[in-house]
């Protein structure tokens, strides 16, 4: 049986990050692997799984009941949205190609613009055009400056030419996995944040693979650069860490903390473990759990 991931994004945090899981809970055939949120990003994020019709029926409902539920004119945090479901992305696992993530990401994509009205942009491998495979390019201006944005020409893939009044747009896509992660810094100016976020992601001459922001965490009195790793075997989690390290000296700051929103493949996990551990020989074979996962046991790392 095939079998899809998607992790959901939606711009909210407690009873409606519930009735969201509840839907999903009750879906047949549909796992929730994990689910996180946080009130100073004010957002939440979903991981499921499932074959691909019923996994894109319960993200259809999902997708409904945020937008029943969540009114982004009233909506703040620091985590930038532009729809009450920011971003759903599709991720082959087992049985799927990308091809079958594409494919679903368009007629999720096409049946949420027909029937909920909410414009729909394809993203990542889904993207109809080179420059909208980037999710920044399609949330810049996010919610408030997204109407400006399509009467200029910005159309979207799916739905009506201008952003539901209260749900906004969506984003929806097929890509790789990739690691939700944040380095939680000993400041609360958060222009430092920011320089060392430009310092490291691409668009700014850092990583290859790595999108990132800077944050404040009112609650904590503290920053934080939160970050996409879009290729984890090619900017590691561990090259990260350091390299933000290294950055935050130059302005007397320490890291003092790290977070991994969702789920993260094992892998990235253990080379990160491997460098700090500084473990000369070492392969996933010697992790007892990865003898009860099949073709996992003795991989070389």
């Amino acid at each position: 049986m095939a079998l899809i991931e998607s992790v959901p994004n939606f711009s909210c945090t407690g009873e409606t990050l519930e009735a969201i899981v509840a839907l999903f809970q009750k879906h047949e055939g549909i796992t929730v692997l994990d689910f996180s949120s946080d009130e100073d990003h004010n957002r939440s994020v979903v991981t499921v799984i499932g074959a691909p019709d019923p996994l894109s029926d319960a993200v259809f409902e999902a997708i409904k009941l945020a937008a029943d539920t969540i009114d982004l004119r009233e909506h703040k945090g620091a985590h930038p949205r532009m729809g009450a479901t920011d971003v759903v992305p599709f991720i082959p696992i087992a049985g799927a190609t990308m091809d079958d993530c594409i494919e679903l990401s368009r007629r999720l994509g096409e049946r949420v613009g027909r029937e909920l009205g909410i414009p729909v942009f394809l993203y990542e491998k889904s993207a109809s055009s080179p420059e909208r495979s980037n999710l920044a390019v399609i949330r810049k201006g996010q919610f408030e400056g997204m109407a400006e944005k399509m009467r200029g020409g910005f159309a979207a893939d799916f739905g009506p030419d201008t952003p539901h009044v209260s749900a906004g747009v969506t984003a929806i896509g097929a890509r790789k996995p990739l690691l939700a992660f944040n380095v939680n810094l000993g400041t609360a100016d958060l222009s430092v944040a920011d320089r060392i976020a430009k310092k490291i992601r691409f668009l700014g001459g850092g990583l290859r693979y790595v999108k990132a922001m800077g944050v404040l965490l009112e609650n904590r009195g503290i920053t934080q650069v939160s970050m996409n790793l879009t290729d984890y075997e090619q900017s590691s989690l561990y090259q990260v860490v350091e390299t933000i390290r290294f950055e935050a000296a130059r302005y007397g700051v320490s890291v003092i903390g790290s977070e991994l929103i969702g789920l993260a493949p094992m892998q990235a996990i253990l080379d990160a473990a491997a460098y700090y551990l500084q473990l000369e020989t070492f392969s996933a074979g010697q992790i007892i759990e990865s003898h009860l996962l099949p073709g996992k046991g003795g991989d070389a790392i």
